[in-house]
């Protein structure tokens, strides 16, 4: 899906303006519990590690990876050994 938004003149300058615009959105809605950690490292296009450290420059604690985080990557990981099974020499 893409979503377009007018930003004012003076934001628009900024060389970064739309990523900043999106990093915005996605600090107010992980803040708030719309979007969860992976969720927001997904639409950032970073990986959670990589998250953990935009949001630790951004001095944004709240939601830190919590059991619903560990219980998304359980089940990462068990759909990435199922297309993956070990090799056994």
């Amino acid at each position: 899906m893409r979503i377009t938004v007018e930003l004012p003149d003076d934001v628009a300058r900024h060389s970064e303006a739309g990523r900043e615009a999106l990093e915005a959105l996605v600090i107010q809605v992980y803040r708030d519990g719309t979007l969860s950690h992976y969720q927001s490292s997904c639409l950032l296009g970073i990986s959670r590690f990589e998250f953990d450290s935009f949001l630790k420059n951004r001095n944004v604690y709240e939601h830190a990876y919590d059991v619903s985080d560990l219980e998304q990557d359980l089940d990462d990981l068990r759909r990435f050994e199922a297309r993956n099974p070990p090799r056994h020499s």
